[in-house]
């Protein structure tokens, strides 16, 4: 498959540290890539340098053989990169289905091809329809943002909040989606939950780089992960094959 993402010779500095040790990235299209490591590690500036909210001072970033180093956050979004971020940030004062209609306004309409017995015809979609049904896409994939959909956001539980969080992500049709810490502070069977959404958001088409201190539960659902530490790719390969590596989950990824 294609590359959807590069990262050459990436560095990021913090005044005098030095957080990113020129790391090489790679991430294919329909594909779910982790970056995995320690705290420290740098896994949390190399995503933040990838959303543009954190400036490299060397090398590059490829958005589908496009150069996008240093791009601004919202330019970024608009070319398809969208980040569901730690924490959540849950829009207070509005309601489940506002936090979401939030997430879409760089949705646009567009004219389809559809093939037909008479030949092509065009057919045009206006960005209010587009918007439904991204919307009930995102309903489909969490039900239970659907049945608290008129509920003020702020009053949902922890998994619920991280399901509007990604739902609210999924809502701009992203060519890439950033995930940062989906695991942070949820219960083990909300945390089973939410990954196995994440691997279906993989199966629709939606290429996922995902930033965790989960190591085993995103071994199972990654096909390529980068382990970093102290801002350099100590080891990288396919999921299943580090899954299998007890000696470095336990040294690396606290296991």
């Amino acid at each position: 498959m294609a590359k959807i993402l590069e990262l050459k010779n990436l560095v990021v500095d913090y005044g005098i540290i030095r957080a990113i040790k020129g790391i090489n990235l790679n991430v294919e299209e329909r594909s779910i890539v982790a970056i995995l490591g320690a705290n420290g590690a740098g896994k949390t500036s190399t995503i933040r340098t990838i959303n543009g909210m954190v400036k490299a001072c060397g090398g590059e970033i490829l958005l589908s053989g496009e150069k996008i180093t240093n791009l601004e956050p919202y330019k970024l979004a608009s070319k398809g990169i969208i980040q569901s971020p730690e924490g959540r940030m849950i829009l207070k004062g509005l309601t489940v289905e506002e936090n979401l209609t939030v997430g879409a306004y760089s949705l646009k309409g567009h004219t389809l091809n559809v093939e037909t017995e008479n030949g092509i015809k065009h057919v045009k979609k206006s960005a209010t329809k587009v918007r439904k049904e991204t919307m009930d896409e995102v309903y489909d994939l969490f039900p239970v943002l659907k049945e608290r959909r008129k509920q003020q956001a702020s009053t949902l539980s922890g998994g619920e909040q991280q399901m509007l969080a990604i739902g609210r992500a999924l809502m701009a049709r992203p060519k890439l989606l950033l995930l940062d810490e989906p695991s942070l502070g949820l219960a083990p069977l909300i945390v089973q939950e939410i990954f196995q959404k994440i691997q279906q958001i993989k199966s629709s088409g939606t290429t996922i780089l995902i930033v965790e201190q989960n190591a085993y539960q995103t071994l199972k659902i990654a096909d390529y992960v980068y382990v970093l530490e102290l801002g350099k790719v100590k080891t990288e390969g396919k999921a299943s094959d580090l899954l299998k590596d007890d000696q470095l989950v336990k040294a690396y990824l606290g296991g």
